[in-house]
Parts: C-alpha cells; sequence; structure tokens
C-alpha cells in the first residue's frame, strides 16, 4: 500500500462514493486429487476480526461445520489504525476467544506482516478475514464469500459425519440464494458502507434509498416464513450472510453509518425475530458475536467520521432477548390487543 493512501480514505475524491476494493487472494482449497492447498488438520490458520462482518461469516461457517479442532483462528485487536489491524498483545484482556499475538509468526505486530512476508511488493489492502497456509507459507484467500464455500464441502473427508450432514448451501436452493446474495450484498451488506463512507449527500442519498428498500423486501420475505431460518427449516448461506449485517445495525449503523430511518427493533419486526432467534437459539452466531469489537472498531478507527472517537453507549441492550420489545412496540402490540 503507498505510503499516500489513506487506510480509511476509502470514499471516491470525485464522487463521495464509497468503492469497495477486490480481494487480491483468490486461491481454494479442494479435496481434488493434485490441490495445491488439500484439506489438512491443523495446516490452515484464519485470521478475523470479531469486528468485521466479513470475517464474522467465516467463524459462523467454521463453527456450524464443525471445523474448530481443523481452523485454528486469531482474531486482531478491534482497533484499526494506519498500518492496518493489529494483533492484540498479552497484556491485553479482551474478551472473545483468541485475541492475541499471532502464534504462528509471534514477531508480528500487524496482519500487514503476513501480507508483505508472502509478497514483499503487495499493493494492496490488509483485510480480514485472511486464510494462510501454515506449510507453505501462503496466503489461500481473502475473500469471504470464497472461504465460506471452501468451509461447506472441502474438509468433509476429515470432520465427523454428524458435520459432513450440514449443508448450508443445499442444491435446490442454489439458485435462490444467489439471486438473494446479489442484491443483499450490493444493497444491505455493502449498502450500510456506502451509507456510512459517502463523503457528499448525494452519494449517501444514493445509497440509503437501495438500502431500506432491500430491508423491506427481506422484511416482506421473512414475514411470509413460517419456520425460523431465510428458507426455511435450516440454516443456509443466506442467514448468515445477512446475519453479519443486522446483528451491528442497530448497535452502530443506525448512528454511525447514519442508516437511520428506521432501526430493526422497532422498524422491522419479521427481521427483529429472525436475528435474535438465531443469536439466542445457534451457538455458532451467539458465540462468534463480539459487541465490544463491534462498537468500539467503528467508533474508534473511523475518524474521518467520527473525529473525537466517541463510543455512543446506547441501544441498551446490544440486542433484545427474544421475549422483549421496545416500549414503542408494546404499546403498538397492547393497542392492537385491546382491539381485538
Amino acid at each position: 500500500m503507498s505510503g499516500s493512501s489513506k487506510i480509511t480514505g476509502w470514499a471516491d475524491s470525485k464522487t463521495g462514493e464509497f468503492k469497495r476494493g477486490q480481494s487480491a487472494f483468490r486461491n481454494f482449497i479442494s479435496k481434488k486429487p493434485g490441490a495445491e492447498f488439500p484439506p489438512e488438520k491443523g495446516r490452515y490458520h484464519l485470521y478475523v476480526s470479531y469486528a468485521c462482518p466479513w470475517a464474522h461469516r467465516t467463524l459462523i461457517a467454521r463453527k456450524l461445520k464443525g471445523l474448530e479442532e481443523i481452523i485454528p483462528y486469531t482474531s486482531v485487536h478491534w482497533h484499526m489504525q494506519e498500518k492496518g489491524w493489529r494483533f492484540a498483545t498479552t497484556d491485553e484482556k479482551l474478551p472473545g476467544e483468541h485475541v492475541g499475538p499471532d502464534p504462528i509468526h509471534p514477531e508480528y505486530t500487524h496482519l500487514r506482516d503476513i501480507y508483505f512476508a508472502v509478497d514483499p511488493e503487495y499493493k494492496g489492502r490488509f483485510t480480514v478475514p485472511t486464510l494462510y497456509d501454515i506449510k507453505q507459507k501462503k496466503i489461500v484467500s481473502n475473500e469471504s464469500s470464497e472461504i465460506l464455500r471452501m468451509f461447506y464441502t472441502e474438509f468433509d473427508n476429515i470432520i465427523p459425519e454428524e458435520y459432513k450432514k450440514v449443508d448450508l448451501f443445499p442444491q435446490h436452493l442454489q439458485k435462490e440464494i444467489e439471486s438473494t446474495n446479489d442484491w443483499t450484498y450490493n444493497d444491505i451488506n455493502n449498502g450500510v458502507y456506502k451509507s456510512g463512507f459517502a463523503s457528499t449527500q448525494n452519494a449517501y442519498e444514493s445509497a440509503i434509498t437501495p438500502l431500506f428498500a432491500s430491508l423491506a423486501r427481506v422484511e416482506s420475505h421473512l414475514a411470509s416464513q413460517s419456520h425460523p431460518y431465510y428458507f426455511g427449516n435450516t440454516i443456509t448461506e443466506a442467514d448468515i450472510r445477512l446475519f453479519t449485517t443486522i446483528v451491528r445495525f442497530d448497535p452502530v449503523y443506525v448512528q454511525h453509518f447514519k442508516c437511520n430511518i428506521r432501526d430493526i427493533r422497532s422498524g422491522f419486526p419479521a427481521i427483529h425475530r429472525w436475528v435474535r432467534y438465531l443469536y439466542w437459539n445457534v451457538p455458532a452466531f451467539h458465540d462468534t458475536t463480539q459487541f465490544e469489537h463491534i462498537k468500539r472498531h467503528y467508533t474508534r478507527s473511523h475518524t474521518q467520521i467520527n473525529p473525537p472517537s466517541i463510543t455512543p453507549v446506547g441501544p441498551l441492550p446490544d440486542i433484545l432477548p427474544e421475549n422483549e420489545e421496545v416500549e414503542a412496540v408494546k404499546a403498538v402490540m397492547a393497542a392492537m390487543g385491546g382491539k381485538n
């Protein structure tokens, strides 16, 4: 990365629009004979941030597929500064598992050190998730959507039978999932960033309108479902990819990214019901969500948005229990109940 580019300077200087960079490493772990990156226990290390929704996806899939003993991971510190993500030191006590120095390269202080060791001339961004091959000292991939697909199937020959049966991308739903992924990514997952990092009013409004139109589309879909998941009675990729944005929406995106037309807890009852069901009932979603990392990262790393780095206290709680609602929703429910 050139010395002149600011790591958080992501808006186009002319249009004010946020432009997400392309992932630089796009290799694939494969169980096919002769693959450069075959599935092996302990061969790969996953670098993540609990703050990052893209990295969060991979932690959820890793747990759902029973890969905890196959692929270890390290979470970086939540504070991203000019050198990018850094590793926490041994004396820093942060919530969440595996938040500390890099166990593979204990002398490294930043994620970028791995990138430069792999390619001394590397010019891109230092992103999470990063899937690293310890044996070959290579980065396999830093593209979350492709790491997800590797985790779904490529380790099935070395995991217990119960996890082989977990199908997060079932064939009969693949067309629907891919179609949903397209607009969910563009308008929601990336839409909150396009809204938040916009540096002109026009760029902001061009992003916020499709974001809330697509949230309304999700709301309508989930309201029509009789099962708890996005596509019926089993968890799929659609749940994973949407959850990591929605669980951050009220605590961060409403205020920090100015996504404040409506919040989830009072404005989208079906989405609110869905996200809480996943969080409170499925350990892969609950155990990988760390609100302290999430709130502090966004509010204290993005100084172009929040110069004094003040982290708002609310909303409280970060996510409501399944059987509780905010006061405005309670009032509406009471009023509706009184008319029956």
